[in-house]
């Protein structure tokens, strides 16, 4: 009786059905995602020699139909480090570009 319930559990464990998760997984996805990849690009093109080795979002503030999402990019270039701050403004009703802009963060020493 016991091999005849491990069994079972086993198939059933085995061949239930896994996309479910992975669809829910995807719709998850926080709201500013778009604007995270964004700037990780626009950054990765204005400094073409530094890798990317933090990332932390900030937060999105919204005024007059535009949306101002922050981002703070930890780069390495060789043996210098350093943050750039980057913003992505966009409208807000139809998540349209407006600009993207950066501020490099030099750290002390």
């Amino acid at each position: 009786m016991i091999k005849i319930a491990i069994a079972i559990g086993l198939f059933i464990v085995t061949y239930s059905p896994h996309p479910q998760i992975a669809e829910v997984v995807q719709e998850d996805a926080p709201a500013y995602a778009k604007w995270s990849r964004l700037a990780i690009k626009q950054t990765q093109s204005n400094y073409p020699k530094a890798s990317i080795v933090d990332y932390l979002y900030m937060g999105s503030a919204a005024n007059n139909g535009s949306t101002v999402a922050t981002f703070r990019l930890w780069l390495r270039e060789g043996k210098r480090e350093y943050g750039v701050v980057v913003r992505v403004t966009y409208v807000t009703e139809t998540e349209k570009l407006d600009s993207v802009k950066f501020h490099e963060i030099i750290p002390p020493g």
